[in-house]
């Protein structure tokens, strides 16, 4: 009896030991059977992004018009193996969301609205992030990478193409906002908006410095 449970108890030690090694930028535990996170594993090399040379740029359209911006990269990292990208994590300051085509009271008034709990509800929510969980290699420094993005605190499955090279990663991501919760003048949520209609999808063009 005492060897039957000697058996299991070292079993459960080695299950709990063998499967990860912990990663001393994220944290994060490169289990290779959980793709609820990024993976990776000794073999692998890590390059932090920085962030003051990195930027990313928004854009959202609406019934006779649209805006753009900026937003700050927080933080990140990304994980290479033999020189490929395979996963990595960012994270972006939401409360640093600022427009870029308007002036004056006008341009300060959609900063706020884009903070407030219409929109991104940046209080609450002053982080969204970018987990890339699976990069797909195509050749020529492109990849198809698959990812989860985290806004308003609710997670979607996101895959989108980037370009890895020379210490720049960059990528033209497209995201529905409704998906994450984003009401305010959706189409998705409200009816009859006529001229007030503001569409779901909005882009990040992303260009990061790592």
């Amino acid at each position: 009896m005492k060897t039957n449970y000697l058996i299991l108890l070292l079993s459960a030690i080695i299950l709990n030991i063998t499967p990860s090694q912990a990663c001393k930028n994220c944290g994060c535990s490169a289990k290779s059977n959980n793709t609820t996170e990024h993976t990776h594993n000794a073999n692998t090399t890590t390059n932090d992004i920085y962030a003051q040379k990195s930027k990313v740029l928004w854009k959202a359209a609406k019934v006779g018009g649209e805006h753009e911006g900026n937003i700050a990269i927080r933080s990140g990292h990304l994980h290479f193996e033999d020189e490929k990208l395979v996963s990595g994590k960012v994270d972006i300051d939401m409360q640093s969301i600022v427009c870029t085509d308007l002036e004056g009271n006008y341009r300060k008034q959609l900063e706020n609205h884009l903070n407030s709990a219409d929109f991104f509800d940046t209080k609450n929510h002053p982080l969204s992030t970018i987990e890339i969980i699976e990069c797909k290699y195509k050749g020529y420094n492109k990849y198809e990478i698959i990812s989860k993005v985290t806004i308003k605190g609710i997670t979607q499955d996101v895959v989108f193409a980037a370009t890895v090279k020379n210490g720049v990663a960059s990528a033209n991501i497209k995201l529905d906002r409704a998906k994450f919760d984003v009401r305010y003048g959706s189409g998705s949520f409200f009816s009859d908006l006529g001229d007030n209609l503001i569409y779901d999808e909005f882009e990040l063009d992303v260009n990061m410095t790592y």
